[in-house]
């Protein structure tokens, strides 16, 4: 194991985001190898680790002032033994090459969960739509989609959302490929409903990330009604992370945005959420915004340099992580278990650093790691890829029913090869190995390529 991190950070020395990710898989993984030593010897964990395919390029536009700003723009293409990759795109100043190979890394293990064709890819730029009109965000994207469709297809890379990729840019990107490809091809998911799109898609991650919760607490004959939970973020996946603890009789009482977090001790209901949602979907505001509409709840702003967050330190039973990678840290790790929290299932992509981690894992928390809980996403965008083949659209209920069967098998998989590699109970371990015999059988069949 330590020769593989000895390559990875040789190669890339200052991609600490991918060490990071390739650290937490590897080090769970040596069960497994030592009963499988043609692991070992066809070199899969070496080929895992190195992108089948990086793209970089430049992507000029112009502002409504005409002013040219130039960004950069990615997709890196992980791995293709399961199917197609597929992986999100995100507008991020953040964003950079490290991130992306993290996120993809991930994207590997995750979509060999979920029990559904996909290979695992991740792209972008350091683009921010966050203050463009609709007509710079247009331009940016179709420039961004003027060198990218030469690298994505149908059987070959189907991106869709993530940070600052929403409805809007999927909608400017689909439209860009359509034209300098001339075809109606579902290339891209998270499309708008009328014209591919499925419903759930938006609400996916978010729903995914409660159901996963909720079969953890199943294992202790637990519910989620009456659980109070903390919920960071407020794009979707926080939202509707919301909206369906809601449903099943939860209480969040957290949402946050760079600015800072809201703290509602009487708990966010429907009309509160209806709320957020036209502030931060329609109006783009900020989160404070909701103290001064709803008395007796309380905003903190994001302060730098506190070594903690804290949202994650007030009394509840349940966290969902769903803003960023590395949010919670060592300390708020220990602050979310001195105050009664024994849930913790991750929206976001690998939102927590390895001490939280640890954390968790040796205080045997209910841990969802994000490869497995937030796997909601991409599963609905296999399901949306399914009705645009067959040319049908699925219920609300059905797509909802397919997603919560599909996280409800993804637990069962992770809790038994847990069990099996003589770790019950260790999601970390249960989806690391379980996503990557998967893919390692799958390469081994194809031979060296």
């Amino acid at each position: 194991m330590s020769e593989v991190l000895d390559i990875v950070k040789g190669r890339d020395p200052y991609q600490k985001e991918f060490h990071q990710a390739v650290e937490e898989v590897v080090t769970s993984l040596e069960p497994v190898m030592s009963k499988h030593p043609e692991y070992r010897s066809q070199k899969i964990l070496e080929r895992l680790v190195e992108p089948e395919r990086v793209i970089e390029f430049r992507v000029p536009w112009m502002d409504d002032k005409n002013e040219i700003h130039v960004n950069r723009g990615y997709r890196v293409e992980m791995n293709s033994a399961l199917g197609p990759y597929k992986g999100g795109l995100r507008f991020h100043p953040s964003v950079n090459l490290s991130t992306l190979k993290f996120l993809g890394f991930e994207q590997v293990f995750k979509n060999a969960l979920t029990t559904l064709p996909m290979g695992g890819g991740k792209g972008g730029s350091d683009f921010d739509p966050k203050g463009k009109s609709d007509a710079e965000v247009m331009r940016f994207c179709q420039n961004f989609m003027a060198e990218l469709h030469r690298h994505i297809g149908l059987h070959t890379d189907i991106p869709a959302g993530d940070i600052g990729v929403g409805g809007r840019e999927i909608g400017y990107l689909f439209g860009m490929y359509k034209k300098m490809r001339n075809e109606f091809t579902p290339i891209l998911t998270g499309k708008g409903l009328n014209w591919g799109g499925s419903l759930i898609r938006t609400e996916a991650t978010g729903y995914g990330s409660v159901y996963f919760a909720e079969n953890m607490l199943e294992t202790r004959n637990e519910t989620l009604e009456g659980k109070t939970c903390l919920v960071s973020g407020s794009g979707n996946v926080a939202v509707f992370t919301v909206e369906k603890l809601i449903e099943l009789g939860a209480k969040a009482v957290t949402l946050s945005d760079s600015s800072g977090y809201i703290y509602d001790e009487e708990g966010i209901d429907h009309e509160k959420l209806e709320f957020i949602k036209d502030l931060k979907f329609v109006r783009r505001g900020r989160i404070s915004e909701y103290t001064e509409r709803y008395k007796g709840t309380h905003f903190t702003a994001t302060v730098s340099g506190m070594g903690y967050n804290p949202l994650w330190d007030h009394k509840a039973d349940c966290a969902f992580p769903s803003a960023t990678q590395n949010e919670v840290n060592g300390k708020d790790a220990l602050n979310l278990l001195n105050n009664g929290v024994y849930v913790v299932s991750e929206g976001a992509n690998m939102p927590s650093t390895p001490e939280a981690v640890d954390i968790f894992v040796e205080n045997n928390l209910l841990y969802g790691p994000g490869k497995a809980a937030n796997a909601g996403g991409v599963s609905t965008s296999g399901l949306e890829l399914t009705q645009n083949s067959i040319r049908l659209y699925w219920t609300r209920e059905e797509v909802d029913s397919k997603l919560r069967n599909i996280m409800k098998q993804i637990h069962q998989n992770c809790l038994d090869t847990a069990e099996a590699f003589g770790q019950p109970g260790n999601y970390v371990v249960g989806a690391n190995i379980a996503g990557f015999k998967k893919v390692a059988d799958a390469m081994i069949d194809q031979g060296v390529v």
